[in-house]
């Protein structure tokens, strides 16, 4: 497994949680981060249907267009009573003429799932995959998961997107009731991104 060697990475999102939650998981190795955002590029389509495929989308495109390593993120959330949806549309589902809107989108798992009349425990998973990508075309993956259940009504203000109605298995609170640091501690981007520790740092 490659070594990353560089001291700047570039993290490809334009998603403004995720940076944080990315830069604050790179914070104690050392690396300088830059978004993709921050350098002006634009957002490449995602024609894939798996994380680790939009993932490689990304993370190849940040590091042909910058000449540094970059790391990608594509993560969702996967609700079992809807055959695994909204997974790698998890975005997509919170898309509105204005922009994402994440409690309309939270609304709309949970009205789908009432009008199924699906069974509690409203059984659900985070998941992501990092793409770790070198402008010669080398990448690396890795996978984080977390399973957990659906709550309703949302809890917490914490955290970004469909947070505040994921209630981790074992927890009394959900990922938008924790304190970053904890969610930090034990979320699927944590689960990934120390798979990328122990393979790709020193």
């Amino acid at each position: 497994m490659r070594k990353l060697t560089e001291g700047k990475l570039v993290v490809a999102t334009h998603n403004a949680g995720k940076l944080r939650e990315i830069s604050a998981l790179l914070a104690p190795h050392g690396v300088d981060v830059v978004s993709a955002a921050a350098l002006g590029f634009d957002e490449p389509e995602e024609t894939e249907d798996t994380f680790a495929g939009n993932a490689r989308i990304k993370a190849h495109f940040a590091a042909k267009k910058s000449g540094l390593p970059a790391l990608s993120d594509d993560s969702g959330i996967m609700v079992d009573a809807l055959d695994g949806a909204p997974g790698v549309y998890t975005a997509d589902w919170a898309e509105t003429p204005d922009g994402r809107d994440f409690p309309m989108a939270m609304s709309k798992v949970w009205s789908k799932l009432e009008d199924m009349g699906a069974k509690e425990p409203r059984s659900a998973s985070f998941n992501c995959t990092l793409c770790l990508a070198w402008p010669d075309g080398h990448d690396e993956l890795f996978e984080g998961k977390v399973d957990g259940r659906l709550v309703w009504p949302i809890r917490g203000s914490h955290g970004f997107g469909y947070d505040p109605m994921f209630l981790p298995n074992g927890e009394s609170e959900t990922f938008g009731e924790m304190s970053p640091e904890k969610k930090h501690g034990m979320s699927h981007r944590a689960a990934a991104f120390s798979e990328l520790v122990d393979g790709c740092f020193d």
